[in-house]
């Protein structure tokens, strides 16, 4: 049984490393074979070895690195030590670790949050290919719907299960409801019915034995009880009270942060010197404006910019270069990823509405917080109790107070329930002001967005095309040799005009032909991989059994230890050369996305 780990120290041990100790088993049999060589034991070598071929665990720092790819992880990242890797990092290692590890059951708890729309698509595809039984706790519709075979509903003290989808199982229950309700009212006319009967002739002797039939009769209806409609939950964004036609413009802008920028810098990025001032270029190029009423979402890999992006266009990080004008009514209302770590510890929601709001009386506070299901004395306890969803919960109402017409919203579904998301998707869609959402909830990008642009590889374009659009990109760019997310590739067709078409066209099938002998070379590298582990795994039996070196020379025994050893250091190349080449691939396709741009 395999599960995800809830923390991860700071460990010293590089990524591939702890991901590879997932599998036990062969992790301590590719240790105790290089420790038997280091030693000049053969005989404990050869043991070693045919523990890893009973295993089949030759390929397992490959299959550590193809899921380090596939959870976001760049090549050059997979000898990083572990401590050097942020918290939502840590959490995707921690991730990989439970994939690596060979297992009949999987628990799964909430496997998304932590993750960006395309590692959430390259999980659900590997998720579907498991052969054990998947345990799985999510908020994420989209993701319940490509991966469950079954829901079990967990409501009032008990646990049905219904086959199928996540989409099946809301018709089922909706059903099952429906058919209640009538069973309910159909059991009410009878009992009705039975009661008057009872009531009219308990009191003549010559009704009395009916009537007490009827009695023991009504004593018998098992009670059906009637359908309890759940809680309808909404919320409100406050429309603004001024909208402008254009909400803000950014021209020429060159995003990203100067050495003494106190945000964090995103993953990926290039350090380089302007002006004697170190500074750390994400985006290039970027011409991006927003219009009242539009709905963006942005896509594009975890460290590629997203975040750069929102924080440039809320005016929390300045261009490095070019112009950024927002207009002078504008009000934005920002939801940033740390957003909900900044509420006061200690503060409970009413003092946090009136500090921000030093005018307001409390019972309008409190009116206005229960519209966010901050009922009664909930309004008085410390937010330091509180799940992460009611924490986002709050934050988003303090945000929505301000009446923002520019929403901001950076992952604002972590730690959400699906009635929450449900209800901040109907929020959003009422809105009349502008929005730029990331999140790697597809349901809710799918519900607000009525565009998309796609960040990536230092440029921001349109993408022409719906989320399915963005999956199968991101299939076939990822290859499934490496079986890694490559979202940095060339850039998708049919954003540009007919004209601009025919070009990408062409553009794409001279990136095919470049990219043709790398992915040549993946293929001949994993041959000749498979090819040495059924060498090492013959010439390690032989080594093992007694009769075939019954005999030989001091000369010939070494002569097989040297063959180990010319075995073991040529896998080893051969691995480096395969996360090398997979660079190449990668980086291949990051020229072209800027011979695309320019």
């Amino acid at each position: 049984m395999a599960s995800v780990a809830q923390e991860t120290p700071g460990l010293p041990d590089p990524a591939v490393e702890f991901v590879l100790g997932g599998d036990a088993a062969s992790a301590k049999a590719l240790k105790d074979a290089d420790e038997a060589y280091a030693r000049g034991d053969l005989e404990a070598a050869a043991e070693a070895h045919h523990r890893i071929d009973e295993l089949g665990a030759y390929d397992a720092r490959a299959r550590a690195a193809k899921l380090l790819h596939g959870l976001g992880f760049k090549s050059h990242t997979h000898e990083h030590a572990v401590a050097e890797f942020s918290g939502g990092w840590r959490a995707r290692l921690n991730l990989g670790r439970a994939l690596m590890c060979p297992s009949d059951a999987l628990l799964l708890d909430e496997p998304t949050n932590h993750l960006d729309l395309d590692a959430v698509v390259w999980l659900e595809e590997w998720l579907k290919k498991y052969p054990g039984t998947l345990l799985l706790i999510s908020h994420d519709r989209d993701f319940l719907d490509g991966v469950a075979t079954h829901i079990l509903h967990l409501a009032d003290g008990t646990a049905r299960l219904y086959t199928g989808n996540y989409a099946a199982f809301e018709r089922q229950r909706a059903e099952m409801l429906r058919q209640q309700q009538i069973a309910f009212e159909k059991e009410q006319a009878e009992r009705a019915h039975l009661q008057a009967f009872i009531d009219r002739f308990k009191a003549k002797a010559s009704k009395a034995k009916q009537a007490q039939s009827r009695v023991k009769k009504l004593e018998k209806l098992k009670g059906t009880e009637a359908v309890r409609a759940e809680r309808e939950f909404h919320v409100t964004f406050e429309q603004p009270a001024r909208l402008p036609d254009s909400l803000l413009k950014l021209t020429d802008v060159e995003a990203g942060y100067r050495a003494d920028s106190p945000d964090d810098h995103d993953d990926g990025a290039a350090l380089v010197e302007a002006h004697d001032t170190p500074v750390t270029r994400v985006l290039t190029d970027v011409r991006f404006g927003l219009q009242a009423g539009e709905r963006i979402g942005l896509l594009g890999p975890n460290g590629e910019g997203k975040s750069t992006l929102v924080k440039t266009v809320a005016g929390s990080l300045p261009p490095l270069s070019g112009s950024r004008i927002a207009h002078k009514d504008l009000v934005i209302g920002y939801f940033a990823q740390h957003t909900v770590d900044q509420l006061k510890s200690g503060q409970t929601p009413l003092r946090h509405l009136q500090d921000m709001a030093p005018g307001i009386g409390e019972q309008q506070a409190r009116n206005y917080l229960g519209r966010w299901n901050f009922i009664g004395d909930r309004v008085f306890e410390s937010v330091d109790g509180f799940s992460g969803g009611e924490r986002a919960r709050l934050a988003l109402a303090l945000i929505a107070y301000t009446k923002p017409n520019l929403l901001l919203l950076d992952e604002p579904t972590n730690h959400l329930d699906l009635e929450m998301r449900e209800a901040l998707a109907e929020a959003l869609n009422d809105f009349e002001g502008a929005i730029v959402l990331v999140s790697h909830d597809r349901s809710l990008l799918g519900l607000v967005c009525d565009s998309f642009w796609r960040v990536a590889d230092g440029a921001v374009e349109p993408f022409d095309g719906d989320l399915d659009d963005y999956a199968r990109w991101l299939r076939a760019r990822r290859g499934t040799e490496s079986e890694r997310v490559a979202a940095s590739g060339a850039p998708v067709t049919g954003v540009a005009s007919a004209a601009r078409g025919v070009d990408r066209r062409k553009a794409a099938a001279g990136q095919r032909e470049r990219e043709k002998p790398l992915r040549q070379r993946l293929r001949a590298l994993d041959a000749r991989l498979a090819a040495i582990g059924a060498e090492r795994a013959a010439l390690d039996a032989r080594v093992l059994d007694p009769a075939s070196v019954a005999g030989l020379s001091t000369a010939a025994l070494a002569d097989l230890a040297r063959q180990q050893a010319a075995l073991r250091a040529e896998q080893a190349a051969l691995e480096d050369e395969w996360l090398g080449v997979s660079g190449e691939l990668e980086a291949c396709g990051v020229a072209q996305d800027v011979a695309g741009g320019a």
